[in-house]
């Protein structure tokens, strides 16, 4: 069964882009196969690097230190508490738009 990413991520983001969406699903890529790493555990501390370092820092470009992105992070682990599938394109989709950064994963 095919999940509906835009569903998962409207749910914290009712306005979402559907541009967007689909550019980030597009480069979550083949992660998305698997449900385990689909999905991003915010009590560990290798995942949360992986989101940063990967992420925010690679694809987004952001230069701040590691403390104010890892804040950024767990800010979003907050927004999604309660929610026992935290799905890895809406971690991501709810992190560039908290940098204003949703333009990158639009078709230009």
């Amino acid at each position: 069964m095919a999940v509906d990413w835009a569903e998962q991520i409207k749910k914290f983001a009712p306005d979402a882009d559907e541009e967007a969406i689909a550019g980030i699903v597009r480069h979550c890529g083949i992660s998305l196969q698997s449900a385990d790493a689909s999905l991003i555990s915010f009590g560990d501390k290798a995942e949360t690097d992986r989101v940063r370092d990967g992420f925010l820092k690679k694809k987004l470009g952001r230069t701040e230190d590691d403390a104010a992105l890892d804040a950024a992070i767990q800010s979003v682990g907050e927004k999604m508490k309660g929610t026992s599938r935290r799905q890895r394109p809406t971690v991501y989709y709810l992190l560039a738009d908290h940098y204003n950064q949703l333009d990158l994963f639009r078709k230009k």
